[in-house]
């Protein structure tokens, strides 16, 4: 069985739209679209009709080379706004046998026990911890027998504006949302493998406007963070810097961006406001600027890694993705700043039909949507729809099915009795007033009286 899906990433620099094929065999893309962003500063939207026009750009250019025309899609929301919370829920097992319904039930529990503040909303609720009975760390409790079962959760929400405003762009660009994923969350199920999820992994997408901070252990995301510096910074800086405008900042950032290697090379670069004269410009300084701003970025990252108080549950280190990792040398100075821990750049890939346009870190956001859809989400997560998302099938307890049919029968056989009831009472007999006795005695007893008077009547 497969399905068409198209994902949309919303990021601060570009739009990227992707339709690809679903299926038990994969993810096979068949057409993508990417716009510059407009109306969207560090992940949050400030012009819904700007920002809609972007959207609207990307998803048609990809269904131009698709050949479809799906109008609903998963898309990807900024961690600018979101927060997480814990929360834990218990249940008992009166069937002494976990199922699909008992696990709903728990991860529900889990959700209405948390204080989630009014002004948000919840996009994903995350198990990353089962108990059993008096066993811990449980990694699926399906079809285990037990008398009791509890769940630790992450609930990661998003302010109602934030997503109301994104709602409002998606929608006016002529597509329905069917599911929101939090960039970051998107970002780790594509940069990570099967052996870092098992040991635990910080994953950080350095993005153009925007940076994240991720770490998945025990199962699941158990932190999150957010950070509003991205390599959009380091060209402001060079422009600054460097007296030149910001196309050319940009350009000089691509060419000779390099955080190990430094040369006394001079470059000449034309000056803002000054088209006739050019400034010649050590790449020496160029590659202080970028340095200096790369460094302060890992830096407060590598900060948030601390105040997580997860750094020892990651055996597989840390990931980098995102648009910042093309520099040279940003895997070294990340070593540096991440001493002791092994440091990995994530591109996408493992994906049919992926155009040479997308095998960049880049876009590993919008690869992680695809992959989210076709089940590489969190085992028995409750998602923005507040639906259960398993792999489980559709399972239903026979026991509750043998209540149902109890039920029915006896609303059956309770339905004849009514029906019996109103057809006796459908066919009673007319009374003969004239058959009735007459009483003895006088003839203006009251009894008499009545009766006479209840024949004129009838």
């Amino acid at each position: 069985m497969s399905e068409t899906v198209l994902a949309i990433d919303i990021g601060s620099t570009k739009i990227c739209a992707i339709i690809a094929e679903v299926s038990d065999a994969g993810v096979q893309i068949e057409g993508h679209g990417v716009s510059k962003a407009q109306g969207i500063k560090k992940g949050a939207i400030t012009n819904i009709d700007l920002a809609s026009k972007s959207i609207k750009k990307a998803v048609d250019d990809a269904k131009r080379i698709a050949g479809s025309n799906i109008s609903s899609a998963t898309v990807s929301i900024s961690s600018s706004y979101a927060k997480s919370l814990s929360s834990t829920g218990v249940v008992n097992i009166p069937q002494k046998e976990i199922s699909i319904k008992e696990i709903s039930r728990l991860m529900q529990t889990a959700l209405y026990n948390a204080k989630v503040p009014s002004e948000y909303e919840v996009i994903h609720v995350l198990p990353y911890n089962f108990r059993v009975d008096e066993q811990d760390m449980i990694e699926d409790p399906f079809g285990m027998n037990a008398s009791r079962m509890e769940v630790d959760v992450n609930i990661i929400m998003t302010q109602k504006s934030n997503l109301t405003n994104l709602k409002k762009a998606i929608r006016s660009a002529g597509v329905e949302i069917e599911g929101v994923v939090l960039s970051g969350y998107a970002s780790a199920i594509s940069a990570m493998n099967a052996d870092e999820r098992e040991l635990g992994v910080a994953v950080i997408d350095l993005g153009g406007q925007t940076s994240s901070l991720v770490i998945h252990a025990g199962n699941s995301i158990r932190y999150i963070d957010f950070l509003g510096v991205g390599s959009n910074h380091i060209t402001n800086d060079l422009s600054m810097a460097l007296h030149t405008p910001l196309q050319v900042a940009e350009d000089v950032k691509v060419r000779y961006g390099n955080l190990i290697e430094t040369s006394n090379e001079v470059i000449e670069l034309p000056i803002i406001g000054d088209e006739e004269n050019k400034n010649g410009v050590s790449l020496d300084i160029v590659h202080n600027v970028i340095f200096s701003r790369v460094e302060e970025a890992l830096t407060l990252l590598a900060k948030s890694l601390e105040k997580s108080n997860l750094k020892d549950q990651l055996g597989a280190g840390v990931i980098l993705t995102g648009g910042m990792t093309q520099i040279k040398g940003i895997r070294e100075l990340a070593q540096s700043v991440f001493p002791a821990m092994p440091i990995r750049i994530a591109s996408p890939n493992n994906i049919d039909g992926l155009f040479d346009e997308l095998k960049n870190p880049a876009f590993s956001t919008v690869i992680g949507l695809l992959k989210y859809k076709a089940g590489e989400h969190t085992q028995y997560e409750i998602d923005f729809q507040e639906e259960l998302l398993h792999t489980k099938g559709e399972i239903q307890d026979e026991n509750d099915i043998t209540d149902i049919d109890m039920r029915n029968a006896l609303d059956r056989e309770e339905n004849k009795k009514r029906k019996k009831k109103k057809t006796t009472n459908d066919h009673i007999e007319p009374i003969d007033f004239d058959s009735l006795p007459k009483l003895e005695g006088d003839s203006n007893s009251w009894f008499n009286k009545m009766l006479n008077w209840i024949k004129q009547l009838f």
